[in-house]
């Protein structure tokens, strides 16, 4: 009697778990892209966006509408809009070596402190992209960068200062679009 037990019990769990492996396989396909930080097609993502020659921290037209994060991979900087389309604030930033392609994205998760990929402490990490298994997102180094190996690893933090690190953390939460231009 207590082998046959035994063999339901191991029956039902072997059947538990097929069954939620499906579902965990049927949630990510059914992810919206947006939200599983892949790129959504925009007409501006193709080519770069138009700059204002006379003011070259002006937010570029074409970087989308609304509240926003717009990230200029070409230019390395960053501009949080805020309502009306209004420029909160815009700074300079250090990209990883892995960039994320143009597009309009969603923040999609956040962390306080972690150790990025390239094994420096970081705070205040605001990610929105995954681009060949590499996670894309904004961050604060913490202290100096350890000391780099003879391979540079395939690294998706997007650096910035202290205090833009602060701002881009209180305006950047769960769910902000994100805006990638070239």
């Amino acid at each position: 009697m207590a082998s046959s037990s035994s063999g339901i019990v191991a029956g039902l769990t072997a059947a538990a778990l097929v069954t939620v492996g499906v579902l965990a396989w049927q949630a990510g396909t059914n992810v919206p892209a947006e939200l599983a930080g892949k790129p959504v097609p925009s007409a501006s993502a193709a080519s770069k966006a138009p700059r204002d020659r006379n003011n070259p921290t002006a937010l570029p037209a074409g970087s989308g509408s609304g509240e926003r994060v717009v990230y200029s991979v070409d230019d390395d900087r960053v501009w949080l809009v805020g309502e009306g389309d209004k420029v909160r604030r815009t700074f300079r930033v250090t990209p990883g070596t892995v960039d994320p392609w143009p597009g309009e994205y969603h923040v999609t998760s956040r962390s306080n402190q972690v150790t990025g990929s390239d094994g420096a402490p970081v705070e205040h990490v605001v990610r929105f992209a995954n681009v060949e298994g590499v996670a894309i997102g904004f961050s604060v180094a913490v202290g100096s960068a350890p000391p780099q190996t003879q391979a540079a690893p395939r690294t998706g933090g997007i650096r910035e200062s202290r205090e833009d690190g602060d701002a881009m953390w209180r305006f950047a939460t769960i769910g902000r679009k994100v805006v990638v231009i070239r």
